[in-house]
């Protein structure tokens, strides 16, 4: 049995056969309890009033055992039937006020004396105010004859509680055939979708039908489609971009060399710089992309020390000085002494500050300003480069982290290979720390690092 919609299905049947027979079993057991318990009270009341009578006429209790036994005989159907062994009537014995036995079903109890603890359940008879006697109760109705108004009553009961658990068995297959043919409609659906994605249609949906835990599958499955074909089109168009760059200086080096080679270019200075010059952009691509592989998996080498926070921006302003005068652009430093030591690997994190301190460069008009802040925030080392240039576009901010993304499309002409932010941020991230970016355009950028103490 394969079906997971049969399973349910018998397994909602069988949840529902099983409480129904219970249920069934019950209300039997109680219906015969109470019904026993309905003819046996009024048994008692009717041979309760027959022997007060009988007291009350004679004075006493002589002869009272064959008065007992006509009614007995006359009337089997409240008191039971000594002569039919498929009846047990009710069992009684009658006591005097001297505890002594008068009258008994039972063989041999005639003049017996019982113990007063003995009379605890049985009911006194009142006669004038006084005690006459005890009537006691010594076993129950067992069963009634099939043919008499008792036995079609308990039969009637009988064949209405085993119909209604027929038709609750019956409600129980058609609903929980409808609710597990519900259930795995969305796991069909799922499977199928899966099907297709390994089939390499990506981005397949399902119908979410339910805010349950089916519900939740179908939701994370849609969202796992969109970000496999999200990230199926980021590589191939990451495949793409890669090629461009690699084919760009190999291109220039493969042309020159050949020309160099036939002897239709001279070997002139201008032309070996041009070649150093691809060369060394090869390289650094490479080296960008080794740095990217190794964050993904997690081994990216980092060479930890405690580090001054002021200390560390001091010697990126320094490094950068010289550029930021021949741009006209001011390049200073905020931040206090006493902060706390950051544990850093210093080289990957001047990397990280290197690119935004260039990339503020590249977006600041002449005059423009570059702020470099280290502040603490709670067991925070907070660090910003802050500029007020052209600013980011806001369609375009979401998406400066990602690999080889270029706000400007005209970047891709001047050597840039769009990873340097996607390098800044698995940097930080390597860290434990967090980078974020806020822009507004014509007022500037604000990059932020979190990195704890």
């Amino acid at each position: 049995m394969r079906s997971l919609t049969m399973k349910l299905t018998l397994a909602f049947l069988l949840v529902g056969l099983t409480g129904s027979v219970l249920v069934a079993i019950f209300i039997q057991y109680r219906t015969r309890s109470a019904f026993d318990q309905f003819i046996l009270t009024r048994d008692q009341q009717v041979l309760v009033n027959f022997l007060v009578e009988y007291y009350q006429s004679n004075g006493s209790w002589n002869g009272v055992g064959n008065n007992i036994q006509s009614i007995l005989e006359a009337s089997p159907r409240y008191l039971g039937d000594l002569h039919d062994p498929r009846r047990n009537g009710t069992r009684f014995t009658l006591i005097g006020d001297d505890n002594r036995v008068i009258f008994s079903l039972l063989p041999g109890q005639v003049g017996e004396v019982v113990k007063s603890n003995e009379l605890r359940n049985a009911i006194p008879l009142k006669v004038g105010g006084n005690t006459a006697g005890w009537l006691l109760q010594t076993s129950p109705r067992q069963d009634w004859i099939p043919n008499s108004p008792e036995g079609l009553f308990l039969r009637n009961v009988t064949r209405a509680t085993l119909f209604s658990a027929l038709i609750a068995a019956a409600l129980a297959l058609i609903l929980g055939g409808f609710l597990a043919f519900t259930l795995t409609s969305s796991l069909r659906e799922l499977t199928e979708a899966t099907v297709q994605i390994a089939r390499g249609k990506l981005g397949m949906q399902v119908k979410v039908r339910s805010k349950d835990e089916l519900g939740e599958l179908a939701t994370s499955f849609n969202k796992m489609s969109l970000d496999l074909e999200r990230a199926t089109q980021a590589r191939r168009q990451m495949t793409a971009d890669i090629a461009h760059d690699l084919r760009s200086p190999l291109s220039v080096i493969s042309g020159y060399a050949e020309a160099l080679s036939d002897g239709k270019l001279p070997g002139t200075p201008e032309a070996y710089a041009i070649l150093h010059q691809e060369t060394k952009h090869l390289s650094r691509l490479v080296d960008d992309l080794r740095t990217l592989s190794l964050a993904d998996a997690g081994e990216l080498p980092l060479i930890l020390q405690a580090v001054s926070p002021q200390t560390i921006l001091e010697r990126v302003a320094a490094r950068h000085a010289v550029a930021a005068r021949q741009m006209s652009l001011t390049l200073r430093v905020e931040a206090a002494p006493d902060l706390p030591l950051v544990s850093m690997d210093v080289e990957r994190m001047a990397q990280v500050f290197d690119n935004l301190v260039i990339n503020a460069f590249r977006y600041s008009p002449a005059g423009g300003e570059v702020v470099l802040v280290a502040k603490a925030i709670n067991r925070s080392v907070v660090f910003q480069v802050h500029d007020n240039g052209s600013g980011i576009d806001p369609d375009d901010l979401p998406h400066i982290f990602d690999r080889f993304y270029r706000g400007d499309k005209s970047r891709q002409l001047n050597g840039e290979s769009g990873l340097g932010l996607a390098i800044a941020r698995s940097i930080v991230e390597a860290h434990g720390g967090k980078i974020s970016a806020e822009s507004t355009p014509g007022q500037g950028t604000l990059f932020t690092i979190f990195l704890q103490t």
